[in-house]
This record gives structure tokens, sequence and C-alpha cells, in this order.
């Protein structure tokens, strides 16, 4: 047999290109309150609650009530994607993978604007006329750990702290937590419980709103090591300024050997629109 029949073996390679496991764009967005802004820095309005003052005689003068004015600035942030495939690499892949790079880059985007929403949460918050002041989630908005996963206990905590702050029961609540509170929901629930059926469809996924709280599971929420911070909120307690939708540019680029290069962007920020609409749940892990 000639020593030179290898040089006649041909490789095979899939007519396929296998997008691996991850998370497929933004789970956030549609969870909270956006606006489509210019310029690098936003401010929105603002406006508090105020007493009425009752009349007790006739003809009196007209009360001046001062309504409380505020407002919240965003500093939006530019986040990038590029990749490049060689022309020969269409030829060995047997297939042209630019549209799976390009879902790869979508999804990369996404990612990153729910790390900026998550991040928004519970960080600090600029307040003021020119945004100067800093204003921190209260203690009184965060339940501690207290040497356990998520429990029912602590949904329904939260769910008093949004009530107690007046949050309209109309506006959508959601919870964001990772699959291991998720866990922690069904095992902190006795089968005997009137919840176990409840918490188990969640669970499984046949059901995704519990306690008021529509859950959206994700792997970017913070672990300091003892402890994931998991957080609940309003609607419209958080704000996304968008100043660049996620935009793709697929070109071919001569300097680089005539190879593709699959090109995305986008320019946002985020800020917590008020402390009473949200609350942080830290679980222990």
């Amino acid at each position: 047999m000639s020593s030179q029949i290898t040089t006649a073996f041909v490789n095979q390679y899939s007519s396929n290109v296998q997008l691996l496991s991850q998370q497929m764009g933004s789970l956030l967005r549609a969870t909270v309150d956006s606006e489509t802004v210019n310029g690098d820095k936003a401010f929105f309005e603002q406006v508090g609650s105020a007493s009425a003052v009752e009349k007790t005689t006739r003809n009196s003068d007209t009360p001046l009530v001062e309504t409380p004015h505020s407002r919240r600035m965003v500093t939006l942030s530019d986040y990038e994607y590029a990749d490049l495939i060689d022309d020969q690499d269409k030829i060995r892949l047997l297939i042209d993978p630019t549209s799976t790079y390009a879902r790869a880059a979508a999804a990369a985007i996404g990612r990153k604007m729910d790390d900026v929403v998550i991040a928004a949460m519970g960080g600090t918050a600029k307040t003021g006329a020119t945004g100067s002041t800093d204003t921190a989630l209260p203690s009184a908005q965060k339940i501690v750990h207290g040497s356990a996963g998520l429990t029912i206990a602590k949904l329904v905590s939260a769910k008093k702290i949004l009530d107690q702050g007046s949050v309209d029961p109309s506006i959508p609540r959601y919870i964001v937590v990772s699959p291991e509170q998720m866990e922690d929901l069904l095992n902190s629930t006795t089968v005997t419980s009137a919840d176990f059926n409840s918490v188990k469809a969640l669970v499984q996924g046949d059901i995704d709103t519990f306690v008021g709280f529509k859950f959206i599971t994700s792997n970017r929420l913070t672990d300091d090591g003892t402890s994931r911070l998991c957080y609940a909120w309003a609607e419209d307690g958080m704000k996304l300024a968008l100043g660049k939708e996620p935009t793709a540019s697929i070109d071919v680029r001569p300097d680089k050997s005539m190879a593709t290069q699959v090109y995305y962007c986008a320019s946002f920020g985020c800020t917590r629109m008020e402390e009473a609409k949200v609350v942080e749940i830290a679980c222990n892990e």
C-alpha cells in the first residue's frame, strides 16, 4: 500500500454551524420602561406626591401647593462587537457562517444590555437638576439572605415592600432570579403546602407568574461568593435610555484580505427611577 495514500484523504466538515448554548438577546429590555434619547446624557423628570389643603372658610385665598420635582440622569455608553470571517473559512466550513456570527453578535449586545439594567437596579442613581446627587437603594428596599435561598416568605416580603411604597398594582411587576433560586423555591415548599403545585408549575415552566411577579430566569445576576442578588421591580421603576438601537453592519474588508466583518453596535444606559419600585433580594448559595 502506498505510503502517500493519506494525501488523498478528504476531511469531512459539517454543513451546519452550531451556535453554542448562550442567552440569545436581552431578557430584561421588555420588562423596563425604555425611551429613545439623543446625546451622551439623558435626564428624566420626576414629579412627587403632594397633599390637598382643606378649605375651611368661604372666599378664602387659593392655597399654593408646592409639588415636588426632581430628575434622574443617565449616562449612555457605547457597546460594540466585531469579528472577521476569512474568505477561505467559508470554503473549509462548506457553509457561509456569516449569519451565525451575526446572531452571536446580537446576542452579545443583548446580554450586555441586561448587565447594564441589573447594575442599575442595585446601583447608585444620579439625582437632581444636574445629576450631581448620588442616591443609593435604601436598606428598607433590601431583603437580607438570612442564610436561606429564595423562599416564598421572601417573595411575600418583596410584594409587601412594593405595596407599602404605594406602587400601583396595575403596573406589571417582575422578578429576576438564577436557576439556583428556582430550585430553592421548589425545595423550600413542602408537598403538603397549598403553594406546592404553583411553585412546581413555575419551576417546570408551565406558569411564569407567582405572588404577583412575572419570573425571569437569568445567569447574569451578581454572586458575591456567599449570596446572589435578585431583584423585584415595577416596570416603570427602571428606565432604559436608548441612544442607538443595536445596529448590524456586514461588510467585506479589502484591508483584511477581503474577509467579511460582522459588526454590531449600540448605545444605551439605565437608571433606577424610584427606589420604592425596586427591591433587592439576597439569596444564600
